[in-house]
């Protein structure tokens, strides 16, 4: 319906320019969107106001104008100025009729479209270093990923989810691990040690170690103390992290299509390749024994060193191996989720893909901040190092998986938030998961009671829809008939959290209409029937947006 409005909206400009109401101008971006007070309309444009600087006129004026040249009829019902100049859009209620029958149609499929045309898109999200369990920074990403990689399939994208494993012997990270795994390692055979503070310190650490000294006894005592013998030790152990990961993941209700190693790019001889190609493209250049990559060049603070001057190669030469690996699969768009930790490594990321000659329209990077567990109003502190971590696994274990999803959603990406575990494991209306939850068993419970009471929901091109006046029941309606809408705009701006939000507005709706509105009244068999088909519509579209989110829709609770 917006779509639809946005094109009459934007033909009745172009029919006013003809006509001469206005003057010659090109018809800007503007919005079509749900005003904040249903009494505002079932739409509001700003397309006037927009339109007020190039057509040098009062914006009331054209909003004026733009209605005397919109069509007159269904979908519209009338059209108001309002405010400063803003287009108050109200419809018949013959659109929400189409649209509770389009629900009952496709059921499952509703809301779906195919926007995305087959683009292939790849996202890769959580991609933890390898060094120890998934703690919930590293998990905030995981929901993310996973719903956006629903919604894009949900409009017509082919998706694919990848986990990056940094197993590359120089990876930093990878060596203090090591390092750590064979300081415990030693201690456990009777050695006196000293950990520094970047040592890994938690219990998993010796967990690990104490699995090497059952599998080798001392054998491993004389690897020698350097970053060869720390990668010899954490390679050891890297398979047994990886498969914890998978776990926990899966778990968490993540599955990825691919698991792919950085160390695969320099084992094939991808990241010298990479190297070398830059170099022959003068994108890199040779200074003072190492190899630059000229970052600075493309909004950069300064340029990049690719190869360091003891020939080991960095970060950015791995990712740029990775990024055009992940092109010559194909992929039409690469879509990274990176923890907080990566802020201030984006600028150079789009600088390197940028260097190397990939269009950076289809390099888009996501970062999402700090979360912070918070229990009886105080929080959680947290640090992998010092051994003081909440993991995935224990916050799955404490409040489940569904509670996570979705309060991980409840805030954009971007923000900083507050993980409250009392109010996560509440079985009260105050957790949006039990509510929304709650909603859909609701509706479950008043369609099978109208099946005991010989009510049954009729075919959707039967049902006397225009019985379905009270307010309570238009509401409901029209955030049904909005759902299409609110999926586009969540895959389109990359906003997840976008669903939470629509879930528990459309579970709010339908508590207040079972609150309101008796569903099953033998007097009145084309009421019921009308109503039985909002029942099923709430309970469509409330069981997809948790199919979306990844949460479980009980029939019962």
């Amino acid at each position: 319906m917006q779509d639809a409005l946005r094109r009459a909206l934007a033909d009745a400009v172009a029919a006013a320019v003809a006509d001469g109401s206005l003057p010659e101008v090109s018809l800007p971006d503007f919005d079509v969107s749900a005003p904040p007070r249903s009494e505002m309309g079932d739409f509001a444009c700003n397309v006037a106001m927009a339109l007020a600087g190039p057509a040098k006129k009062a914006p009331r004026e054209i909003a004026q104008i733009i209605i005397s040249h919109l069509p007159a009829g269904p979908p519209l019902d009338r059209a108001e100025v309002a405010g400063p100049g803003f287009i108050n859009l109200f419809l018949s209620a013959r659109w929400l009729h189409d649209a509770l029958r389009d629900c009952l149609t496709r059921r499952g499929e509703y809301g779906g479209s195919n926007s995305g045309a087959g683009e292939r898109v790849q996202i890769e999200f959580v991609s933890a270093n390898p060094v120890g369990p998934l703690h919930i920074g590293n998990a905030r990403g995981g929901p993310y990923g996973d719903v956006l990689a629903n919604l894009l399939q949900l409009t017509g994208h082919q998706v694919e989810r990848e986990y990056y494993v940094n197993d590359a012997s120089a990876n930093t990270q990878l060596q203090t691990f090591g390092r750590s795994l064979r300081l415990r390692y030693l201690e456990l055979l009777g050695e006196e040690v000293e950990l520094s503070d970047e040592m890994y310190r938690g219990e998993y650490v010796i967990g690990y170690s104490r699995a090497l000294v059952e599998e080798h006894d001392d054998s491993l005592r004389d690897v020698p103390d350097t970053a060869e013998g720390w990668v010899r030790f954490a390679d050891l152990v890297v398979p047994t992290v990886l498969d914890s990961l998978r776990r926990d993941l899966e778990c968490f209700g993540i599955h990825f299509d691919v698991w792919f190693s950085e160390r695969s790019l320099h084992e094939s001889g991808a990241v010298r390749e990479e190297i070398d190609r830059l170099l022959a493209m003068g994108a890199a250049y040779e200074k003072d024994g190492a190899i630059w990559l000229r970052t600075g060049e493309h909004g950069d603070e300064e340029d990049r060193v690719l190869v360091r001057r003891d020939g080991a190669p960095t970060y950015i030469a791995s990712d740029a191996a990775y990024v055009r690996d992940k092109f010559a699969r194909g992929f039409d768009r690469a879509i990274y989720v990176l923890g907080p930790d990566h802020a201030g490594y984006v600028a150079r990321m789009k600088a390197a893909v940028e260097a190397i000659g990939i269009d950076l329209h289809r390099v888009e990077i996501v970062v999402s901040q700090i979360v912070r567990l918070v229990r009886g109003g105080e929080p959680v502190r947290l640090s992998k190092r010092k051994g003081q971590v909440v993991s995935l696994r224990e916050l799955l274990e404490e409040v489940g998986k569904d509670a996570a999803r979705f309060h991980f959603l409840t805030r954009a990406i971007e923000s900083h938030m507050d993980f409250d575990l009392d109010l996560a494991k509440k079985q009260a209306n105050e957790n949006p998961v039990y509510y929304v939850q709650y909603a859909h068993t609701r509706t479950c419970g008043v369609l099978r009671r109208a099946e005991s009471e010989g009510a049954v929901v009729p075919a959707p091109s039967e049902a006397a829809l225009d019985q379905l006046t009270h307010p309570d029941e238009l509401a409901l309606l029209r955030k049904i008939a909005d759902f299409p809408g609110e999926i586009e705009l969540s895959a389109t701006t990359r906003a997840p959290h976008r669903l939470t939000h629509f879930a528990r507005e459309l579970a709010a709706l339908f508590h207040q209409f079972y609150t309101t509105c008796r569903v099953v009244d033998p007097e009145q068999p084309a009421l019921t029937g009308a109503r039985l088909c909002l029942v099923q519509a709430a309970q469509i579209v409330l069981a997809t947006t948790c199919r979306l989110l990844g949460i479980a829709a009980p029939e019962t609770m």
